[in-house]
């Protein structure tokens, strides 16, 4: 039996562990049911429950959700439209996404699928300084498919860029000074007053 502090009580009977568990007003947990002898612990069981709960929503709001972006590519591709492509899959790594790009074939340019691999090579060549290939180009029936994913470090460094963004922004804000007040207006004067001034 392990006391709520933690400590080692010992081995104790049913009856023994019950009533100590109802003077401390704490209730008995099975911890190791598969131990011989089993062990127990007294503890706050809707505490730990709830502490549980705050540790499982705290590792949920920590964890980052991976986004697939896709683009699709024709093999003919004209180079301005490459270059359209390639400035949305940039902009897709940057963002922390991975990039499912897939190249369709029509026709007889299902008998060239070297021509899609080279396409989506050069492609991978163009933004290796911002993703890394995950998946290699593959045939997929009329299609070939390659996945790139953002750079581990650089979704990292993204969010410490944020995180830091945000804190200058509240630092101007604390160091702002208030609106300048401005100088107080002279009473008017007598007509008296002004005759002798």
């Amino acid at each position: 039996m392990v006391g709520p502090e933690g400590e080692q009580v010992g081995i104790v009977s049913i009856g023994e562990a019950l009533r100590l568990a109802q003077d401390s007003e704490l209730d008995l947990v099975e911890v190791a049911p598969m131990a011989r002898p089993p062990v127990v612990k007294l503890m706050d069981y809707g505490k730990f429950k709830y502490e549980a709960a705050q540790k499982e929503r705290e590792a949920r709001r920590n964890q980052s959700q991976t986004v697939i972006k896709e683009m699709r590519l024709r093999l003919k591709i004209d180079p301005h439209d490459y270059e359209t492509k390639k400035g949305h899959v940039v902009r897709f790594l940057k963002g922390g996404d991975k990039v499912k790009i897939t190249v369709m074939f029509r026709g007889r340019e299902q008998s060239r699928p070297e021509m899609g691999y080279r396409l989506l090579q050069r492609l991978a060549g163009d933004v290796s300084d911002l993703g890394v290939v995950e998946s290699n180009p593959k045939q997929d029936g009329r299609n070939m498919v390659m996945v790139i994913a953002p750079h581990r470090n650089q979704a990292a460094q993204q969010d410490r860029t944020a995180e830091r963004k945000k804190a200058r922004a509240t630092e101007a804000e604390d160091a702002a000074p208030l609106a300048p007040q401005a100088p107080p207006k002279p009473a008017p004067m007598d007509p008296v007053e002004a005759d002798q001034a």
